[in-house]
């Protein structure tokens, strides 16, 4: 149990992290509004797409507003010389870095001018700068990105995978050269950050007012907090964490029914000593309790030397596997605890009742 809790808890505490990497105060305009149809199915309505008109709106209209990253998203080769690579294309615009809390290695971010004037200047993670360039800098260096050339500008700070995305291999380039370079003439997506977290509510009704009135007053686009995301990715993980705990829960009743058993055969063996304590004076309650406190000791003993074991192993599985976080909470431990106890009480009863039932003069005669 402690083993499986403490996967799912430091899974829980991963995903969290990762959300807090990517930004604060976070909020995600998708195209598309989500509609409910005939028969409980719903669907989503395109009909206008997002454009770079609608997130200039948002960032002049809007005061709960700080910042606004456009967002268009493809995949294609990056190529230096014959040395090539398949990776991710983020078009973007000069807020991208600020928005999702990110940091350049070396180099420098594109300008405003520099987005308008669609010039063809790239920012390369990490993955690519080795691949692509081993131990020289890539700084000022061409690049063939699908059938257009561009010239390295900056590297992005190391940063890994998160919410889908490898920022270490990715290509970021101003978000109008990639439309041009994609042939589309809308947003894949709007990132755009709140104020501060009282300003969340403020924020999306203030998207939602702009859009509507550019979009001839429909509600054709779908605004997601990064706080809705996070009780989404919460509910999962909870979910999880129940199913693990049922598995364990399993394994415990097996060895309840493991602790009855041996209590059964300690009766059985002990029939004279029952007999005897019987015959000085011992009463029921007396029998009763002994061999009840006896069956909750084993299992609380067991209880110690499995949380002992849970916990050096969950802690050698983090040192072993980095990328399987563990995290010993102390609720895991209480219910551990509280869960050998009541497996001690429950499956204890049985022979304890037997042994409080049998009789003086049988017992004293049992070889």
């Amino acid at each position: 149990m402690i083993i499986l809790v403490s996967i799912g808890e430091g899974m829980r505490t991963y995903l969290t992290d990762i959300f807090a990497g990517m930004g604060s105060n976070l909020l995600f305009v998708v195209p598309g509004k989500r509609d409910t149809k005939g028969g409980g199915r719903g669907g989503y309505n395109t009909m206008r797409k997002l454009t770079l008109d609608d997130a200039r709106a948002l960032r002049k209209r809007s005061y709960n507003i700080v910042g606004l990253a456009s967002r268009v998203v493809g995949g294609g080769r990056i190529q230096n010389g014959s040395l090539s690579r398949d990776t991710l294309i983020m078009g973007t615009d000069q807020d991208f870095l600020r928005v999702h809390n990110l940091k350049l290695a070396s180099g420098r971010f594109y300008s405003p001018e520099d987005v308008d004037g669609k010039h063809r200047m790239t920012i390369i993670g990490q993955t690519i700068a080795q691949e692509l360039f081993g131990n020289r800098s890539p700084l000022g260096q061409p690049v063939k990105i699908l059938d257009a050339r561009f010239r390295v500008v900056g590297v992005m700070a190391r940063k890994g995978q998160s919410l889908g995305f490898d920022f270490d291999d990715m290509v970021i380039i101003p978000v109008t050269s990639a439309l041009d370079l994609f042939g589309q003439e809308g947003l894949s997506a709007i990132s755009v950050k709140a104020s501060n977290p009282t300003n969340l509510q403020p924020a999306i009704l203030d998207i939602k007012r702009i859009l509507k009135r550019r979009h001839n007053n429909k509600e054709d686009f779908t605004v997601i907090s990064q706080a809705d995301l996070l009780d989404t990715v919460n509910k999962l993980t909870r979910t999880m964490t129940m199913v693990l705990l049922g598995i364990a829960s399993i394994s415990l009743l097996v060895g309840g029914i493991g602790i009855m058993n041996i209590m059964l055969v300690s009766v059985r063996e002990r029939t004279r000593e029952i007999g005897v304590r019987k015959a000085v004076g011992a009463k029921r309650r007396d029998i009763l309790a002994q061999f009840l406190i006896e069956a909750v000791t084993i299992s609380m003993l067991g209880g110690l030397i499995g949380l002992a074991l849970g916990a050096a192993t969950a802690t050698l599985i983090t040192i072993l596997v980095p990328d399987i976080p563990t995290k010993l909470t102390l609720w895991s431990v209480g219910l551990a605890f509280g869960f050998s106890f009541c497996v001690g009480v429950f499956f204890g009863v049985a022979p304890a009742q037997k042994a409080a039932n049998l009789d003086p003069i049988a017992s004293l005669r049992y070889e």
